[in-house]
């Protein structure tokens, strides 16, 4: 008995086998987008909050005015990003205090201005001679006043000694400003000519201890109270001139006393009035030094 085999038929490539392989790589790259797509939500929070925070800083400072568009709270759609973050700034602020709207903190407004300018006004006709001689100069800024006393007034070339034909001068700017409840910086500013000396080793150390030295006196014989004083050294780093003119290099070479603009009218002074002290004629050094009030 004889048996039929049936004739095996070849077997067909399946030419679509690759439509799984590229179903799975497209699962696996929409999974991906999505993960990076979440990424992005949680840093552009967080670059949000950080951008907010600067600019609340710089509010305070009065470098950027300060904004008045509140968020719309009574809506049925998703609150904005932006929204978002101007409620937590607000809250923010109000917790610490210091809201950016706050009239008394606003450095724009028109009482602050004020005094910023009566006393501009005081301290150049207390200064007047110095002005003229241009060993002081007044520049007004949106962080305050800047009084330069420049090197060739009040210091020898090289040292952080202040020159005593320079004490008088320095008594009478104090004379105007101790009354008044700002904070005042002082920043030593040199010229980009390197010193290297037994004492100084670097610009820093040099603008630093003229810093220093102005702060030393205006504590221990002008009376100024130390919490309303802070010191800082840039070296050659902020020059105001050319550094490439026997001049310019002079106009580098100074102490920037920088009365910073007043947040609050403090130590219930109020903020629309300052005290008119406009006078040259103030006691002695040594006589500021055994009776000053502590202000």
């Amino acid at each position: 008995m004889s048996s039929t085999r049936k004739k095996k038929r070849p077997d067909h490539a399946n030419h679509e086998r690759w439509l799984v392989s590229y179903a799975d790589f497209i699962t696996l790259l929409f999974a991906f987008f999505v993960v990076l797509y979440s990424s992005a939500q949680v840093d552009k929070r967080r670059v949000g909050q950080l951008a907010m925070a600067i600019q609340v800083a710089f509010q305070q400072m009065g470098i950027f005015d300060a904004s008045n568009t509140k968020p719309e709270l009574l809506n049925t759609d998703p609150m904005p990003f932006s929204n978002v973050q101007m409620i937590e700034n607000s809250q923010r602020n109000e917790a610490l205090g210091r809201l950016v709207n706050s009239p008394q903190g606003d450095l724009t407004n028109a009482p602050a201005r004020q005094v910023m300018r009566d006393l501009q006004n005081q301290i150049e006709s207390a200064l007047a001679p110095e002005i003229k001689q241009h060993t002081v100069t007044v520049t007004p800024t949106k962080e305050g006043l800047v009084v330069s006393l420049k090197e060739v007034g009040f210091f020898d070339s090289g040292s952080a000694a202040i020159r005593p034909t320079a004490i008088p001068t320095l008594a009478h700017f104090v004379a105007v400003i101790r009354p008044i409840p700002i904070q005042l910086r002082i920043e030593g500013h040199t010229d980009n000519i390197p010193i290297h000396t037994a004492r100084f080793d670097s610009n820093w150390e040099l603008s630093t201890a003229r810093a220093t030295e102005v702060i030393k006196l205006f504590i221990s014989q002008f009376g100024v109270k130390p919490d309303r004083l802070s010191a800082s050294g840039y070296g050659e780093y902020y020059p105001i001139a050319a550094n490439d003119t026997p001049e310019g290099r002079a106009q580098n070479r100074r102490v920037d006393v920088v009365l910073l603009n007043p947040i609050s009218g403090g130590a219930g002074l109020p903020i629309e009035r300052i005290p008119t002290v406009v006078s040259r004629s103030v006691p002695p050094p040594s006589t500021l030094s055994q009776g000053a009030p502590q202000n």
